[in-house]
């Protein structure tokens, strides 16, 4: 059965968190490799957001709690693919 993929995670730039501790958390929560995690990174802190996971709503609900907890600003919304 094929994931339904609903719901994204949108990682913020903040001025609180270091990029090491953005990676670190994007590689252990996400399971980025280090190279993904330091583009999204990069991408969040020079354009302001960047999309880090997408997934079910439950998924990414309990992720966004996590992120929440470690103090990453994150934000839970609708996906829509570019894909038809």
């Amino acid at each position: 059965m094929e994931d339904i993929q609903t719901h994204k995670i949108m990682l913020y730039n903040d001025d609180v968190n270091s990029h090491e501790y953005v990676m670190a958390c994007l590689i252990g929560l996400c399971k980025h490799e280090v190279v993904q995690a330091e583009q999204c990174a990069l991408i969040a802190h020079n354009k302001g957001k960047c999309e880090i996971k997408h997934g079910d709503f439950i998924d990414m609900f309990e992720l966004k709690t996590t992120f929440d907890n470690l103090n990453i600003k994150v934000e839970l919304e609708e996906y829509e693919s570019d894909l038809y």
